[in-house]
Order: structure tokens, then C-alpha cells, then sequence
């Protein structure tokens, strides 16, 4: 109809500057004109209607959607993301694997499926499925189930408002705490193929710290990104444990910086701490004649973590060419009561009550530099340091080595497309005393269904 237009502002300017002869002649051509006008009018008020009905609809739907009553399933229509990773692994043969001068969880706290105690050779490691979707205009949810074996694990699985207003955020259930920067990443989203020693030394072989409870985050209205978080919860995570309490057993605090630098350069800081306390949490420790013998620690674990990373492309194009720079650096004490159990012939063949104070720390820095829109090439050094540890009555029956442990960590991987990745990992890993092991990785990562863009 718009092409109309021309012909009815040609055919007035036609009617403005004729005789009155030529108008009567043209009698027949104005009717048509006048019907065509009307005709036009006709439409646009007709959509105008139209639009006023639809623009009313939306503003009175989320007062509608209060008043009823929850809807049956039929309109469960969530976003639906499926992650296969697998991978063959090549390292030496060695029995408990362990971190020196870590306390780590006892075997059996840990899940048998957990991805990231993967043995040797070939393994379908880890397959993630995600489901979320908006609740209503006030909330959204997600689950997470980590399969590996025929076992599932529900990893994450909360619901978060959406309309808080002023910068918060609140969210409830199971979620990857908001300390640190890697602990929010989903191992799909690594840069390596396994998590930094520190990570495995904080929590346990799950890498990753998940929480049940609650979650409150303020990104402030300022230039600056600036957020601050704090969350509770029950704390049933190394290096807690399950109390079966009314109150709280973690709790944690974290903020965050960052901004950009020009148009090529970002960046962000933060600082974290986490309070958690144990009841006999079980670890395995060797004694002073180099038999293995169990120790329940009873207290209060309290870990900070400083994070910082910096990301350069090229006019902000990520496509092409892009480095990021990333490194954490971790301070843990914990303080309480160690029981140390052995069988006949250890030193701990009669069980020892004994004080228990550890000040240990770790970092990790990493590089990861992308030099082809489809290829990348990392570079990453962990070290720990056992620090100070005193057992008090038990400084005579448990062994206490001094060994730093160490790894170092190259890798390459190639990213046809953003739905998939294949890497080459190759580690030299000297996390525990007297052992070199040479490590080789080759791992697939294949992301089906929707995926929505990974933090910073």
C-alpha cells in the first residue's frame, strides 16, 4: 500500500493547478483518490488498535500471571544444553594418588564419578546436562546433572530472582560458590584440561567448591564493574563436612573489580575468604615410619583467595587473536582438635587426641594465548608450599616432609567451530614427594543444544 502514496500526492498536486473545467472532467479520478485515502485510514487505524491491544496485554500479564494459579507442564519449555567431554590419559601407575603436605578427603568422601579423578587411559570423563529457563518475570532456574559411569550427580540446581531492582541478585540451592575466579567455571569452560594443584588442594578432587543455600550479589551503579557477594549454607564440602545441623556450616565473602583499559585491554580482581568448619573430617596421613594411618580433624577451616586476570585482543575482537593472562593465589588455616588412628605397628596403633594448627598456601599463573581464530596454545605453573603445620602430641607420630609440590602444564587445542574443541595436554607433575610423572592428555569437548557465553 505504501507504493500508493506517490500517485495520491502526484494526483493533489495535479488537482491544485487545473481549471475548474479540467476538475469536472476529473470527477471520476478524485473519487478514486478519496477511496483510496479513506482505505489507508482505515488500515492504520485498524493497526493502531492493534498495537494498543498488544502493548496492554504485556503490562497486565505479569499482574494476570500472579492471580492464577501455577500452569500445568504444557508450557515447560526450558533451554536444553548437553556437554560430552572424554579424553585418553597417559601418566605412570601410582597408588592414592595425593598432594604432599595437603590434607586431603579420606577415599569414599569424594564421589566415585567425580570427572576429575579419572584414571588412566581411555575415559568418557564427564558429560554435563543443563536445563533452564525463567520461572515467571520474578525468577529463573537451572539444574546441572554431572554423569560420568552411569552415575549422576546434580552439581548445581537453583533458582535466581531476575527483578531485585538496584544491582542484587539472590539465589537459592546448589551453586559453585562465587570465591575465586576458576571455582565458577564448569570443567567444559577450563583452559586446561584439569583444574590448578591449588584447586584440588582447597577442595578436594571435585575442583570446584558447591554450596546448598543462599547467595546475595550487588554489582554497584558505578563505571567501574564493582561486586561484592556474601552466601550461607550447610558447608557439607571438603574442606567441611556434613554436621547435620540446624545452622549454618560455610559461609563466605567476595568482591570483584574490573574495567577496561583502551579499547584492546580488560581486566578483574578480587579477593575472596571462606569459613567452614569440620566433624571429624576424615584424612589420610603418613606416619613417622612411613605407614599410612587415619586423622579426624574437628574445627574451623578459613581460606583467602586473591584472583586476578587481564585479557587482550586486538579492538576488542576476540576472534582472531586474543591473550589471557590469569593467576589466584590461596592462604588456608585451620585450627582444632586431630585424632590420629592407626593399625598394629603404626605409630598411631593407639589412638592420639592431639591440638591441630596448619598455615599452608598456593598459587597458580597461566597463559593462554588464541593465534588462529580456530587455534590456541596455554602455558601454566602451579606450586604449593606446606607452610606450618603443628599436631601438637602427634608432631611425634605423623611425618611432616617438607616437599613443595610443583607442575608444569602446556597445551594446545583447536576450536573448529564454538560448539567444539580438541586438546593435546602435556604436564610434568610434581605433586608428590620423589615422583616425576610426565603426563600426556588428549581430551574432546562437544557442546550440543543452547549455550549461553561464559563469565569473564
Amino acid at each position: 500500500m505504501m507504493m500508493k502514496n506517490p500517485r495520491i500526492l502526484a494526483g493533489a498536486l495535479a488537482l491544485a493547478f487545473t481549471s475548474p473545467a479540467a476538475l469536472a472532467a476529473g470527477s471520476a479520478e478524485m473519487a478514486s483518490l478519496r477511496a483510496e485515502i479513506a482505505q489507508l485510514r482505515s488500515q492504520y487505524e485498524k493497526r493502531l488498535a492493534e498495537l494498543e491491544q498488544r502493548l496492554t496485554s504485556q503490562q497486565t500479564a505479569p499482574v494476570a500471571a500472579a492471580a492464577q494459579p501455577a500452569s500445568s507442564g504444557s508450557g515447560f519449555n526450558p533451554e536444553i544444553s548437553l556437554t560430552l567431554m572424554g579424553q585418553y590419559r597417559r601418566m605412570k601407575d601410582i597408588d592414592e594418588r595425593h598432594i604432599n603436605g595437603f590434607a586431603a578427603a579420606a577415599h569414599g568422601d569424594e564421589d566415585e564419578h567425580d570427572h576429575s579423578a579419572a584414571g588412566r587411559g581411555f575415559s568418557i570423563d564427564h558429560t554435563e546436562l543443563v536445563l533452564s529457563a525463567n520461572i515467571d518475570s520474578y525468577y529463573r532456574g537451572l539444574v546441572n546433572f554431572g554423569i560420568s559411569d552411569g552415575e549422576v550427580e546434580v552439581e548445581e540446581a537453583w533458582f535466581q530472582t531476575t527483578g531485585l531492582g538496584a544491582g542484587l541478585t539472590l539465589r537459592g540451592g546448589r551453586f559453585f560458590s562465587g570465591v575465586g575466579y576458576l571455582n565458577q567455571q564448569h570443567a567444559h569452560a577450563w583452559d586446561f584440561a584439569d583444574a590448578p594443584l591449588m584447586y584440588t588442594a582447597l577442595f578436594g578432587e571435585h575442583a570446584n567448591y558447591a554450596n546448598d543455600g543462599l547467595q546475595l550479589k550487588w554489582v554497584m551503579p558505578t563505571d567501574l564493574l564493582v561486586e561484592v557477594g556474601a552466601e550461607v549454607g550447610r558447608g557439607a564440602r571438603f574442606p567441611g563436612t556434613d554436621r547435620d545441623i540446624n545452622g549454618i556450616g560455610a559461609a563466605a565473602l567476595f568482591a570483584h573489580l574490573g574495567g577496561d583499559v583502551g579499547r584492546s585491554h580488560s581486566w578483574r580482581a578480587g579477593v575472596s575468604v571462606l569459613n567452614t568448619r569440620a566433624s571429624e573430617r576424615e584424612s589420610e596421613f603418613e606416619d613417622v615410619n612411613g605407614e599410612e594411618v587415619e586423622g579426624k580433624f574437628s574445627g574451623r577451616s578459613r581460606t583467602w583467595i586473591i584472583d586476578g586476570v587481564w585479557k587482550w585482543a586486538p579492538d576488542g575482537n576476540v576472534a582472531s587473536r586474543a591473550l589471557t593472562l590469569q593467576g589466584e593465589y590461596f592462604l588456608r588455616r585451620e585450627t582444632g582438635e586431630l585424632s590420629c588412628e592407626g593399625e598394629s605397628g603404626t605409630a598411631c596403633a593407639t589412638t592420639v587426641e592431639s591440638d591441630y594448627r596448619t598455615r599452608q598456601s598456593g598459587w597458580y599463573a597461566q597463559a593462554a594465548y588464541r593465534f588462529h581464530p580456530q587455534w590456541r596454545v596455554g602455558l601454566r605453573y602451579d606450586r604449593l608450599d606446606p607452610g606450618r603445620r603443628n599436631f601438637g602430641a602427634n608432631n611425634a607420630n605423623i611425618e611432616r616432609d617438607d616437599h613443595r609440590p610443583t607442575r608444569t602444564s602446556l597445551m594446545v587445542d583447536w576450536s573448529p567451530s564454538e560448539f567444539s574443541r580438541l586438546r593435546l595436554q602435556l604436564a610434568r607433575d610434581r605433586s608428590m614427594a620423589e615422583e616425576t610423572d610426565n603426563q600426556l592428555w588428549l581430551q574432546y569437548i562437544m557442546s550440543l543444544g543452547a549455550h549461553g557465553a561464559h563469565a569473564f
